[in-house]
């Protein structure tokens, strides 16, 4: 379709190396010359498409893009949680005006399950308004859970690793805080992100594959009720006097007045109370077999930003992910999300593939059964080889001046706006 210009996108939570992906796709569009034009990206996701709000990025410095790889979160284009629903037509209309008054052939989403969504159905409109377009989508979360639950789709997403590493890491911690403080502060409670699925606080098991901690895991699919975890911590309190449990915001237990965002999606953080509160508070009430108190932390959005937990080989395999994007769209055409698949085998490595849109978009694998160990209350080792390679070995270079993390910084140079100003049909 010749030469046509460029815009990029993000959408959901962050991730320690979504930035990664987006550098991925801009280096890589720059390779093909003959393709792609300029390279725009869409500030807060499809919110800044909607208001033609297109950040320039081929007019960037080199070393700001090269920095994008060590720069957690989304700061450098921003992300957003609004969802294009099949009866805001006037949404749909403005995003087909701004790709058609840009010159926009490309289009390439960074997301999750929602967000192949939204890739899908602007590819269709696309079509169905005679527009040239290609749009791809690129997978991220934290959560893992887009795909299929028999990992044929994508084996994992980019982004889980490195939340598997935060919580690896996190739980070790916990253990010298546990094992110093346990006379006065017998039961530690620390809680994770995870809506619906159980993929983050099960790498908790990553700190210690040996089983040598005391150490419960509590996953949203996890059938155990408040009684029964009592009675669970009481038998670690009487064998071990110590007892740490890592919680997801979705474990079962009770109404926390819960809050949703624009995708329909449970937001924990922003809800009444928690999880780890709940269950704190509860354990304290019933009584433990144990001298001192249950206490709590409730870990935030640090474990999506904090750039020096990013697992090494998922920020390769982020970057990656962005790379074979590009390669789809010029190769391959629309329609399609880069993927990851895991080839057999006991050394780990993986392929680049691509999988039609219409077969990931709002899809949610599950947590398999079968890792999710008989007792209900940890993850076999099963899980424990899957997850194990994501996490990686070393840490993550992070340039620092002055003792400072050094992030990107991109300038604030846009394209030129040609169409009448917009509000988003949510908004009004």
């Amino acid at each position: 379709m010749g030469r046509k210009n460029v815009v990029v996108a993000q959408s959901g939570g962050p991730t320690p190396v979504i930035n990664n992906s987006l550098r991925g796709i801009v280096e890589s569009c720059r390779m093909y010359p003959n393709h792609f034009g300029t390279i725009y990206g869409g500030l807060h996701g499809i919110e800044g498409v909607l208001k033609e709000e297109l950040l320039n990025l081929s007019d960037q410095v080199d070393e700001e893009i090269r920095l994008l790889r060590s720069s957690p979160a989304a700061g450098s284009v921003g992300t957003c949680r609004y969802k294009l629903k099949p009866g805001q037509k006037e949404d749909f209309e403005r995003v087909i005006d701004v790709f058609r008054a840009h010159n926009i052939g490309y289009f390439f989403y960074i997301g999750g399950n929602d967000s192949m969504d939204t890739a899908h159905k602007i590819s269709l409109l696309a079509a169905e308004h005679g527009l040239d377009l290609v749009a791809v989508g690129v997978a991220k979360t934290i959560d893992n859970d887009v795909g299929d639950s028999e990992f044929k789709l994508i084996d994992h997403t980019p982004g889980y690793g490195s939340v598997a590493r935060y919580w690896s890491h996190i739980v070790q911690n916990a253990e010298e805080e546990n094992r110093g403080s346990s006379p006065s502060d017998p039961v530690l409670v620390l809680q994770a992100m995870g809506r619906r699925i159980g993929f983050i606080p099960a790498a908790a098991r990553l700190a210690d594959p040996a089983r040598e901690f005391p150490l419960i895991l509590l996953l949203p699919e996890s059938d155990i009720t408040m009684p029964e975890l009592a009675d669970r911590v009481n038998d670690l309190l009487q064998r071990r006097g110590r007892c740490i449990i890592v919680v997801s915001e979705g474990f079962d237990v009770g109404d926390l007045g819960e809050t949703t965002d624009a995708f329909g999606h449970t937001q924990f953080s922003a809800s009444d109370t928690t999880a780890q509160q709940a269950i704190v508070s509860y354990l304290n009430r019933a009584g433990l077999k144990a001298r001192g108190k249950a206490r709590g932390q409730v870990m935030g959005t640090d474990q999506r930003d904090t750039a020096i937990y990013a697992s090494t080989v998922d920020l390769d395999e982020a970057y990656k992910v962005g790379q074979n994007a590009v390669v789809i769209a010029a190769e391959s055409g629309s329609g399609y999300m880069s993927t990851i698949l895991r080839r057999p085998g006991l050394i780990y490595n993986v392929d680049y593939d691509r999988v039609p849109l219409d077969v990931v978009a709002n899809s949610e694998r599950a947590f398999p059964k079968e890792w999710i160990d008989k007792n209900g209350i940890d993850v076999t080792d099963e899980f424990v080889r899957y997850a194990s390679p994501l996490i990686g070995e070393d840490w993550v270079s992070v340039p620092m001046i002055n003792g400072r993390q050094r992030f990107a910084r991109l300038e604030a140079k846009y394209a030129e706006k040609k169409l009448n100003p917009y509000v988003p049909q949510l908004y009004r």
